[in-house]
């Protein structure tokens, strides 16, 4: 599948594109059909659970949308994942189409208006430093196990997925949300990441460790294999190198908070419930 790579290339009518995709259902998993939108005008990429419904099921807003090729991972050689934030929380859309041009240039025309975006938010900025801002690739994804705050809680197998500075785990790898989040600082920033355990560590079943220390606790996770592990901590590392930019200490901030109170935080989304005078708050699932 060829993507394109110079801003050249990056035009889609007027600023506009409208087409069906095939959207993977967040509960179910069923793929359906569903109308997308995207406006440069609006800023924003919206879809509709009806070809002739008024109201967007969603609007995501350009400034904070990313795509990424991904046909294994859905299972489809078209396949696209598209994520973006809300209230700082990751959010994963799955699509495809049967024609693999049509893909190609959905990926390019939410390329072209991330362009058009950056420009406006960075004039001064030349087009050669925009472009590798426009969508990015995962750095690493795959499973690990992982424990709790107190590292007693026993060891869980999840997916993760490191996306710049946001280690995110699911249950599952098509899960809409992650179940919790890790926020990668940098290494001036008393951030590292080590080989190995602490030695009272009990409870996991995968024998090659990884300890990530953070300004407020250590996270303990587990590799299938040495050499999985040593690409997960290569990963890490081209992270941890980088210094921190002001507005990623907003993002530390926010995950922070959470994980003084003695866990991650949970970004997966529930549906509503009626609540009977009985609710209470949920905490954080591993």
């Amino acid at each position: 599948m060829e993507k394109a790579d110079h801003v050249s290339f990056f035009f889609f009518f007027a600023g506009y594109r409208e087409g069906v995709l095939w959207k993977r259902g967040r509960d179910n998993g069923q793929f359906l059909s569903r109308k997308f939108v995207l406006s440069e005008r609006e800023g924003a990429l919206k879809y509709f659970n009806k070809n002739d419904a008024r109201e967007p099921k969603a609007i995501i807003k350009i400034e904070h949308l990313n795509a990424t090729f991904q046909p294994a991972k859905i299972g489809n050689p078209n396949g696209l994942q598209i994520t973006y934030l809300r209230d700082n929380s990751t959010r994963n859309i799955f699509v495809y189409h049967e024609d693999g041009k049509e893909i190609v240039d959905w990926f390019n025309a939410i390329r072209a208006a991330r362009f058009h975006y950056l420009q406006v938010a960075y004039p001064i900025a030349v087009d050669v430093d925009l472009v590798p801002k426009l969508t990015r690739n995962f750095l690493k994804e795959g499973f690990m196990e992982k424990t709790g705050p107190k590292h007693t809680e026993g060891f869980k197998k999840r997916w993760f997925t490191l996306d710049d500075r946001r280690l995110m785990y699911f249950k599952d790898p098509m899960d809409a949300f992650a179940r919790g989040e890790v926020f990668i600082g940098s290494t001036e920033n008393n951030y590292k990441v080590e080989e190995g355990l602490p030695p009272s560590t009990q409870g996991n079943h995968w024998q090659y460790g990884i300890t990530i220390t953070t300004p407020d606790r250590k996270f303990l996770f587990t590799c299938e294999s040495d050499p999985e592990r040593t690409e997960w901590i290569a990963a890490f590392h081209k992270v941890l190198n980088k210094p921190m930019l002001p507005q990623e200490f907003a993002g530390q901030s926010t995950l922070l908070r959470a994980q003084s109170r003695g866990y991650e935080t949970t970004l997966r989304r529930a549906k509503p419930r009626r609540c009977h005078g009985h609710c209470t708050s949920q905490r954080l699932r591993g």
